[in-house]
């Protein structure tokens, strides 16, 4: 099955998702869902999405996967990975926000990795804050240094909408196709989300970011899904 129904804790990964979401007056007709993998799957179950598809889904990562819904954004929009569980307050504080590009991160990042054997704290995808401003992301950043974790979940005003995708097709012309390294040792066909982030940040845009206080789960390995519950009970609700 793809990934967002996996059960967590008796439910889909992605009801968990629709629930933090509606917790701020999102609804599932709002939801604009890009699909790869067994996309009908999560069609037939949520019928109410407007899909979009990423039929290069095998050969591309989660940068040009946002960017097959780029019709979709130039209002702002709410972004959010669909393979983890955070709580609606995480949603409350993006959307409270008066900035134009805001990034959820959990300062209580660390504690996750303790009983992970399978997702070292290399892989997480880090920011290093000054202020509330995002001064680094990389999964480079050393863990001792890292403020926080960005959990996959972004807000994007119609400004920081416009200048997401306009910083996007600017890399895209200057990297696209060339096979070469563009960040971290990945080419521009494979890179994250964090990647433009950086890139953006490198050229002097301004990031801010919220706090999650521990309320975010990533779920990868069937390691991950067994530490869920604990995981969760442990958490900040606020």
């Amino acid at each position: 099955m793809p990934k967002p129904l996996v059960h967590v804790m008796g439910r889909p990964m992605l009801d968990w998702i629709l629930d933090a979401l509606g917790a701020v007056g999102f609804h599932r007709e709002d939801v604009v869902f890009v699909g790869g993998y067994r996309i009908d799957a999560v069609r037939s179950r949520y019928p109410q999405f407007t899909y979009v598809e990423n039929v290069e889904w095998e050969q591309n990562n989660i940068l040009a996967s946002l960017m097959c819904a780029r019709d979709e954004l130039s209002g702002g929009f709410v972004s959010t990975y669909a393979d983890i569980v955070y709580r609606g307050s995480t949603v409350r504080r993006l959307i409270q926000s008066p900035y134009h590009k805001v990034l959820a991160c959990d300062t209580d990042w660390r504690r996750r990795y303790v009983d992970r054997s399978q997702h070292p704290e290399s892989d997480g995808e880090k920011m290093r804050a000054d202020g509330r401003l995002v001064a680094e992301i990389s999964r480079k950043i050393a863990a001792e240094r890292a403020t926080g974790e960005f959990i996959g979940v972004a807000k994007f005003s119609s400004e920081g909408a416009l200048e997401l995708v306009a910083a996007y097709d600017e890399a895209y012309a200057h990297n696209a196709g060339t096979g070469r390294a563009w960040r971290e040792g990945r080419t521009f066909q494979r890179a994250y989300l964090i990647d433009l982030f950086e890139d953006m940040i490198d050229s002097g845009a301004v990031f801010h970011w919220v706090d999650t206080h521990g309320g975010y789960m990533e779920i990868d390995t069937s390691e991950d899904l067994a530490c869920a519950e604990k995981w969760w009970r442990e958490s900040q609700p606020g």
